[in-house]
């Protein structure tokens, strides 16, 4: 038999699986652009295969963004398939770019792995990255690879405005009203379920793939916001950011987070408080935005216009001052997270 780079079929050979380094660099990246498929999203001109790709940019503007995913800090080998990792690398910067209230159009992705890593993982990699791509109407449209101790992905993000004005997040002013659409601390359960040993939990599949509601971030643009964050270091941290860039202050109520009940069951078999997964944990990818009153109205329209329904909450205000407070007791933990902090 031979492979899908046309070279003989070690698989079985001693019952070790093929790795990349028999692929070889240029094997593997021939590997991953076969697995994309042939089909381009609207705005791709040229795909993988030459020195760069070309996408068209019909508003003149390109909103970009890129993320990095390192082994052992945001994933673990042995709790998400590659299928799932993949996904999730694509989703964090496909968020921040319909957070601006653009559309993404396309990936470019830097890969760096061990020589040893199988082939299998790649493919499932590879399949991961074009599905999430997918669902925006996005495509992966090239990028490189390397050797490494561990796995790490770069992925940079494109996107396109459509005339309208990007949604900035110094765009909050006082009166405002605070919402949030999408899911709060299932990413952030999910983590402490797989670290306390329960990985059949379903939340811990939060954790492995976010399961993010990219048109409401659009939806929220259409309705009248005047700033967004995406959620992925944490509600309180995001929205501190939205705070410093307008100037102004946000009042958040811990009662008026949302606190679906498996998250309260997670809470009580782990003997934590699940609300500070809610204002602390990140990597699920809602959408955060300030709005006015009568904007918020018209977003829970647009909102319950969607294919699947969209959790949404009111959970504070913008007001004259500075950072983000809470009128009651705010939760553990909500400070959020930072890469650089013990």
């Amino acid at each position: 038999m031979r492979d899908a780079i046309g070279r003989p079929d070690r698989a079985n050979r001693g019952g070790t699986a093929i790795s990349v380094s028999d692929a070889g660099e240029f094997g593997l990246i021939a590997r991953i652009v076969a697995r994309l498929g042939g089909d381009r999203a609207d705005g791709v001109l040229i795909g993988p295969g030459d020195d760069a790709a070309v996408v068209a940019a019909p508003d003149a503007r390109v909103v970009v963004t890129t993320d990095l995913v390192v082994e052992g800090r945001h994933f673990r080998r042995d709790w998400s398939s590659a299928y799932d990792v993949g996904r999730r690398a694509a989703a964090r910067s496909l968020a921040d770019v319909c957070a601006m209230g653009a559309r993404p159009t396309a990936i470019v992705v830097g890969l760096a792995a061990p020589p040893d890593l199988p082939l299998e993982w790649a493919d499932g990699l590879a399949d991961g990255l074009r599905d999430e791509c997918a669902s925006v109407g996005a495509s992966v449209v090239g990028g490189d690879v390397s050797a490494a101790d561990h796995v790490t992905l770069a992925v940079t993000a494109l996107g396109d405005l459509g005339g309208r004005d990007p949604i900035r997040r110094a765009g909050a002013r006082p009166g405002d009203v605070v919402v949030v659409a999408g899911r709060l601390g299932h990413a952030a359960a999910g983590l402490a379920l797989l670290a306390a040993g329960h990985a059949d939990d379903a939340l811990a599949a939060a954790h492995r793939r976010p399961s993010v509601a990219y048109a409401a971030a659009w939806r929220l643009a259409e309705a009248g916001a005047t700033a967004m964050v995406d959620v992925s270091d944490g509600l309180v941290a995001d929205l501190g950011h939205v705070a410093a860039a307008s100037g102004v202050g946000i009042e958040l109520a811990t009662d008026d987070l949302p606190l679906p009940a498996e998250l309260v069951e997670a809470g009580l078999a782990l003997g934590v408080d699940p609300l500070g997964w809610v204002a602390g944990g990140g990597d699920d990818h809602a959408f955060a935005a300030t709005m006015p009153g009568d904007a918020a109205l018209r977003a829970v329209t647009l909102l319950a216009d969607l294919p699947e329904p969209v959790p949404f909450a009111q959970v504070g205000r913008v007001i004259d001052g500075a950072g983000v407070t809470f009128v009651d007791a705010p939760p553990p933990g909500a400070g959020g997270h930072d890469h650089f902090r013990a």
